[in-house]
This record gives C-alpha cells, structure tokens and sequence, in this order.
C-alpha cells in the first residue's frame, strides 16, 4: 500500500512537471524515479564463501539492513552467487549501491543495482513433471509421455 501511495505522488509529480505545454512525459524519468523509490538491491558476483551474516554486515554500514540473503541451490545448498539485500529506507539503499558496486567482497567485484520485483503470473516451476493423464496413464517428462506401448 506504502508503495502504491508513493508510486501516485511520483506519477503526479512527473504528469505535474512535465504537462507544461502538453509536451509528452518521458517515461524513462519516470520509470527512474520509481525505481529509486526501492529499499531492495540485488548483489551479483558474490564469492561462493559469502553467507547471509556475511553480506549483511557487508552493508550494515550504509544503514539499517532489514534483511541479507544469500540465494541458494535447493539441491546442494551452495550458494548460486547472488543474494538481496533490504534496507529500511530508499537513501541508505541508494548509498549502499552507490559505493558498493563494483567493489571487491570476499575477493570477487561485486555488481550491485535496484532489485527488480518479478512480474505476477503463475508459480514458477520445473516444468518437466509428470501426472496421471485421463487415459489411465502416467504422462511426464519433457513433451508428455505417449505410454509404454510408443503409441498415443
């Protein structure tokens, strides 16, 4: 709700500051300022020793980190070289990727930008799975299962 309140006033602001003389709103300014508005940054590059306490207080001090997480793979449990970090207001976000991208983080240059929030849609998922068809078979992997018999 806080961010769909902040994301009106920007949308306003800009329609307010750039209608003068029904010239066209650029769109990318907007979209930049929206995107300011994010307390969520996405670290890329990270070194495969880096753990959630460790990219937390990597960037505890350009304020207050609400949340570090290192992405893991849910198979080996290794880290898959990304993380987010989240902080409690827009300025120490901005900071912190300001300073910290580019930078060297347990020996590895680190890219830091915005977050970007996934686009709604269906859960995401494997997609090779199988299931029990109407036929009385057991369809799966990759482009369905014709049966045992290699017949459909």
């Amino acid at each position: 709700m806080a961010f769909s309140n902040r994301f009106s006033s920007v949308f306003r602001h800009g329609i307010s500051q750039n209608n003068i003389g029904n010239a066209p709103i650029p769109i990318t300014s907007m979209l930049n300022s929206v995107r300011c508005l994010s307390t969520k940054l996405f670290v890329g590059g990270l070194s495969w020793g880096t753990d959630d306490q460790s990219l937390k207080d990597a960037f505890s001090s350009f304020g207050d980190v609400t949340e570090a997480r290192v992405i893991t793979d849910r198979d080996t449990g290794r880290s898959r070289g990304f993380g987010f970090v989240s902080f409690s207001n827009e300025e120490s976000a901005s900071s912190a990727m300001n300073a910290m991208d580019g930078q060297v983080l347990q020996g590895r240059n680190v890219r830091v930008s915005f977050a970007n929030e996934r686009a709604p849609g269906p859960p995401r998922g494997g997609g090779f799975g199988g299931g029990y068809r109407d036929d009385g078979g057991y369809g799966g992997g990759y482009g369905g299962n014709t049966g045992f018999g290699g017949s459909s």
